[in-house]
């Protein structure tokens, strides 16, 4: 654990690279993973950088691969992935790289062009075909109609303005021989306006026919509509021919023209019958040619990508790097991990000789005062618990990592939280299966944010799984229902004929009698306590809250402050660590005394509580207990000790005294005895004020020993000049010149000790949780159950039957998405609230800065969508 318990050790190194070696070494280390580099050249923009012209040659080849792969898109065809490794690609193939990319895209541009045009004078065609067969019959039956509606309209006898009353004179009637048509087509949707306007703004003078194109115009582009009609418009004069046009020009209208003479439209029919055919070859074998091509770039589209990503990110890496007055060297500085140094140099060695150059690389480990990056060496199963810690801070450079313990801790106050066997099975066998397929998953490479995030953390889905079966066992809990596996040791001490008459009595009255159980009777003390769990006959018992809220809240107290002083002993490591003697002694040890001498002895008396005091009178620690009406009132009794109030020694008095008025048997020996009022808020062992009184006061002193000992020791050694020693940070950077300010550390201190002394009582308060979410679980479970599966289970006959798989079905929907998914991620939410403030708080900072090396490998899965 050695790697995961605290950050590696990292090293800043300076590199030395001959400018014709750098590139191949900078793909090693890019291969490598190991490196991250600094920027040297901050204050230089972009464009006075070395290398700014191969980055933009760069960038202009990535613009022509993404149309590229747009186009591959675009005909549906599927880009072929490469597992295998792709080495970077040598700078002198970046001439090959953007020749093949500028002649893939002219050569799709233009192939695109002369696809559109070729598709357009098609349509064009097979338009031009529909007019000429349409046209005939338009004239044959409208032009005699056209004649008459345009010499009403000439005599204000139609149209939309009329005189209303038939004038004396008569016009010439217009002759059919007088009128001139235009012929076109025009979209099926906007025929009837179409229609209306020219009726309306040429007053009636235009007469408009139109029929609907029945065959398929648009062959190629099944996109777009193919809802057409061919218009007919019969006019006379030259006035109305140029209004007419402009008309259809608005509406979109295509114009065709169209011979006068029917023996000229039947040749040109038959001209355009035959240019149908061959334009359809044409298209055809353009189109195939171009799927070639795009089936072609489609294997290499994913492998062009990889190395243009590659290339890139290395001369952008190479535009960090100083270079040297002579123009031959570059300089280069990075942290890498102090125990991976000997892979470094390796990975230099083998850059420099694959470019065939003489003059090794220089790796020299620098001394600085700036903070290194956190960095923590991983696998699969340790990164989703890194990422839940790292979501709430980055940790500071060789601080303890919360990580390792929260591997056990978090899926454990989950399961408490969620505690059902029944519903951690199926959690359990979800998890499973992310695990056995990962392989197969991974290699899909899913894009879907929310199965990502579920399957990142599968590892820790199958220990919330594992423990949530555990806790279930614990309380005795599956699907609300409990399991007798070791037999209850509660006993039925009533006779069968109490019971037979109870029952009988209830079936005459139609109520149920309940009875309650006299632990000292109906309990066999002798078994011990249950082997494992919580005894089933609680399950039926109607008063099962009563006992089971104390027990769950009473044992969140105990985990929370166990959870509590384990972090606060980490935090003893971190100011070991850090060689710091004030913060152990003035701090850690005055937390501990605070901690303990309240908290850590409310969890001691819980715990005294449960063994010694049963409902059987006995002597506790020398004194006489007369039973469980006396049995201590720890939270009363913590509020007493804060408030100094005095309290009788013991639960009884006058033992012995013939005057006293009550009595027990103890061993078979008989006890008088006086009770105090109030006698479970009485000293229940010897010298118990004088205790918490001491317990008290080393609490409150040790408030002011972490508020003022360890500003005050700071402000001496800055007075002396001394160094201060590690882990006194106050936010500022220390590669920065220190100047000591005893207001800041003085405020800064104050904050520490308030934030602890109220967190203990807020964090303590915080815990019961833990109980609150078992409790509704649990309630949850058992609403479920009664609902809907317990009536089907009740009813009988066919209806019964049929019913149980209606409602398990529900029962089994509502099951998984409220009680496994809604509830789970609850729970989820409140143990990751649990360990980012009341746990992490005791010790972490988590104000550091990550690792983030030079790795094609991450830089590849960010491109593809699959990181952030």
């Amino acid at each position: 654990m050695g790697s995961i318990y605290r950050s590696e050790v990292m090293s800043l190194c300076q590199i030395f690279l001959q400018t014709d070696s750098a590139y191949q070494c900078v793909a090693e280390l890019g291969e490598l993973g190991l490196a991250q580099f600094l920027d040297l050249n901050e204050e230089q923009n972009a464009y006075q950088k070395k290398f700014v012209n191969e980055v933009r040659r760069c960038e202009e080849m990535e613009r022509k691969l993404r149309f590229i792969e747009d186009e591959v898109q675009k005909d549906d065809v599927e880009i072929v992935d490469h597992d295998e490794h792709i080495p970077a690609p040598q700078p002198k193939n970046m001439v090959e790289l953007e020749a093949n990319f500028e002649k893939l895209e002219e050569e799709l541009i233009s192939i695109n062009k002369s696809t559109k045009q070729l598709k357009k004078n098609h349509v064009q065609l097979l338009e031009m075909k529909a007019v000429l067969e349409k046209v005939q019959s338009l004239l044959d039956e409208s032009k005699r109609d056209a004649a008459m509606s345009i010499s009403e309209a000439s005599r204000g006898e139609a149209g939309p303005f009329t005189v209303g009353i038939k004038m004396d004179y008569d016009k010439e009637r217009r002759e059919e021989t007088e009128l001139r048509f235009i012929t076109g087509v025009i979209s099926r949707s906007k025929v009837i306006s179409f229609e209306r306007f020219i009726w309306r703004f040429c007053r009636g003078k235009v007469f408009v026919r139109t029929v609907d194109i029945t065959e398929q115009t648009e062959l190629f582009d099944h996109d777009k509509s193919d809802d057409k009609a061919v218009f007919i418009l019969f006019f006379s004069g030259d006035q109305l021919r140029t209004r007419v046009q402009k008309i259809c020009a608005g509406f979109h209208a295509v114009i065709y023209n169209c011979p006068e003479n029917r023996v000229e439209r039947a040749h040109l029919l038959a001209q355009i019958n035959g240019q149908v055919g061959d334009m359809q070859s044409v298209i055809s074998k353009t189109l195939e040619y171009r799927h070639k091509i795009i089936f072609a770039a489609a294997l290499s589209v994913k492998k062009w990508s990889i190395m243009l990503l590659k290339l890139k990110s290395i001369f952008h890496t190479l535009n960090m790097f100083a270079v040297d007055v002579t123009y031959k060297c570059l300089i280069a500085e990075c942290w890498i991990p102090t125990v991976d140094l000997p892979l470094v140099k390796a990975a230099l060695r083998k850059g420099t000789e694959q470019a065939g150059s003489t003059v090794h690389a220089v790796l020299n480990e620098m001394e600085t005062h700036k903070v290194p990056p956190t960095h923590f060496k991983l696998n699969k199963f340790t990164q989703g618990f890194q990422n839940i810690v790292d979501a709430y801070g980055i940790a500071n450079y060789r601080e303890v990592n919360p990580a390792p313990w929260s591997i056990i801790s978090f899926p454990f106050l989950f399961a408490v939280m969620f505690g059902d066997s029944g519903h951690g099975i199926i959690m359990l066998l979800a998890a499973l299966a992310f695990v056995i397929f990962e392989k197969k998953l991974i290699a899909m490479k899913i894009k879907d944010e929310i199965f990502n995030t579920f399957f990142g953390g599968r590892y820790v889905i199958l220990l919330m799984g594992i423990f949530s079966v555990y806790t279930g066992l614990l309380y005795n809990d599956i699907y609300s229902k409990s399991i007798n596996i070791f037999s209850s040791s509660w006993k039925n001490p009533y006779p069968q004929s109490l019971l037979a008459h109870m029952e009988e009595e209830g079936h005459n009255n139609s109520q149920t009698l309940d009875l309650t159980f006299p632990p000292e009777y109906a309990f066999d003390s002798n078994l011990g306590p249950y082997p494992f769990g919580v005894d089933p006959v609680w399950n039926i018992a109607k008063n099962k809250l009563n006992f089971l809220n104390p027990m769950k809240m009473k044992t969140s107290i105990i985990v929370g402050i166990s959870q509590m002083a384990f972090g606060l002993l980490l935090s003893l490591c971190n100011h070991i660590h850090n060689r710091s003697v004030v913060d152990v002694l003035f701090v850690f040890v005055p937390q501990v005394f605070f901690l303990f001498c309240i908290f850590v002895y409310l969890c001691v008396m819980v715990v005294m509580k449960w063994i010694f005091f049963y409902v059987k009178p006995a002597f506790i620690f020398g004194r006489l207990y007369p039973g469980s009406y006396c049995a201590p009132s720890l939270l009363i009794g913590l509020i007493n000790m804060f408030m100094l109030k005095a309290r009788d020694p013991g639960f009884v008095q006058h033992i012995g005294s013939a005057n006293a008025t009550d009595k027990v048997t103890i061993d078979g020996k008989n006890y008088t005895y006086d009770m105090y009022d109030q006698c479970y808020l009485q000293q229940w062992y010897p010298n118990q004020v004088l205790v918490e009184e001491i317990l008290l006061l080393l609490a409150v002193v040790s408030i002011p020993v972490m508020l003022f000992v360890k500003p005050f020791y700071v402000r001496s050694l800055a007075k002396r000049g001394l160094p201060i020693p590690g882990g006194h940070g106050h936010g500022g950077d220390e590669s920065e010149e220190f100047q000591f300010s005893f207001g800041d550390v003085m405020v800064y201190q104050a904050i520490h000790t308030i934030e602890f002394a109220l967190g203990c009582i807020s964090h303590t308060a915080s815990y019961l949780r833990l109980w609150a979410l078992s409790l509704a679980h649990a309630q949850l479970s058992e609403v479920l159950w009664d609902m809907l599966l317990a009536i089907g289970l009740d009813m009988g006959g066919w209806a019964g039957s049929a019913a149980i798989f209606i409602l398990y079905f529900f029962f089994g929907v509502l099951s998984i998405s409220i009680l496994i998914l809604m509830e789970g991620l609850s729970a989820f939410l409140h143990a990751l609230r649990l360990h980012w403030v009341e746990f992490n708080s005791k010790f972490y900072g988590g104000t550091g800065h990550a690792f983030e090396p030079f790795h094609f490998t991450r830089l590849i899965r960010v491109a593809e969508g699959l990181e952030q």
